[in-house]
């Protein structure tokens, strides 16, 4: 399962933070789960659970808060500068599901909703992000 592996990278950001800040202790971790990333929250979170056990056991390091949270996705028109989020339209359950899977397939079954231009960009929404708690983001 991925989730076990996307986990395992997460704790090695987690464990270089707490390096490079010369600390066994992280106060806040966020991990943050973009709208288009097909991820079972429940494992990663059971995952990140085992592998914060064995950071802490092993290297003595610490977090103390683990929040998740969920990023839209938001997308810009390479054309025509507009910017719309995937939840303004309606996209049949299918289309919603191959995208989760897929999330490259976006391309080919929407365009820009003004000028009707398949040439976008995900701007947002897409894999996985860490926040610690001075607000850096990875």
């Amino acid at each position: 399962m991925h989730e076990w592996a996307l986990a395992e990278a997460i704790v090695k950001s987690i464990e270089q933070r707490a390096e490079e800040l010369k600390t066994n202790s992280i106060n806040y971790v966020e991990i943050i789960i973009g709208e288009l990333q097909q991820i079972d929250e429940e494992i990663l979170s059971f995952a990140l659970n085992e592998l914060l056990k064995s950071l802490r056991e092993e290297r003595n390091i610490i977090v103390k808060e683990l929040k998740f949270s969920r990023e839209e996705a938001v997308f810009k028109c390479n054309v025509c500068g507009y910017i719309w989020k995937l939840s303004d339209y309606a996209i049949d359950e299918e289309y919603k599901e191959s995208i989760h899977f897929i999330p490259e397939i976006i391309f080919t079954i929407h365009q820009c909703p003004k000028c009707g231009s398949s040439d976008f960009d995900i701007v947002r929404g897409r894999g996985i992000g860490i926040r610690f708690e001075n607000n850096a983001r990875i």
